[in-house]
């Protein structure tokens, strides 16, 4: 994957809109002392070089029923199993990340449960049929925080 180069003014737009994207081009503008056009044309830019990659809602997961956040280690059987069981795990809606890992864990993933009976539950129904090795979860208590990286020259 090609780095994108980013000049002074990339940089700047990119730090003002990742916490909002619904943020008016026109109030980017004036933070940037360019024009409402420059912005859009510099936003149009990053989307198409693939820096920007889309806008997106965030809901709170509590607020729309899912209480329970855990992190799950998966130990697979053999590595030939990857593609099935990334394949199989897209299907369940209550993983929502899942990450090839260095280290003990083939897979690495976050789920939301409705509550810790919901989890078994997903844990039983859901992921055991996907013939894993084994699983390690960690049961999140409460997020303490979550940012975006800067864009920075460092």
């Amino acid at each position: 994957m090609t780095k994108v180069e980013l000049d002074e003014l990339d940089k700047k737009i990119l730090n003002l809109i990742v916490d909002n994207a619904r943020k008016p081009f026109l109030e980017v503008a004036r933070e940037c002392n360019v024009s409402g056009a420059a912005i859009h044309q510099r936003v149009q830019k990053l989307t198409k070089t693939g820096v920007i990659t889309g806008s997106e809602f965030m809901l709170d997961n509590e607020k729309i029923g899912y209480e329970t956040c855990a992190y799950m280690g998966i130990y697979l059987k053999n590595p030939e199993q990857f593609p099935d069981v990334t394949d199989s795990l897209m299907e369940i809606p209550e993983v929502v990340e899942c990450h090839y890992t260095t280290g003990q864990y083939d897979l690495f993933i976050k789920i939301y449960a409705k509550n810790n009976q919901h989890l078994l539950s997903i844990i039983h129904n859901k992921l055991q049929p996907l013939g894993l090795a084994r699983t390690e979860t960690l049961i999140s208590f409460k997020e303490a925080f979550k940012r975006h990286l800067p864009v920075s020259d460092d």
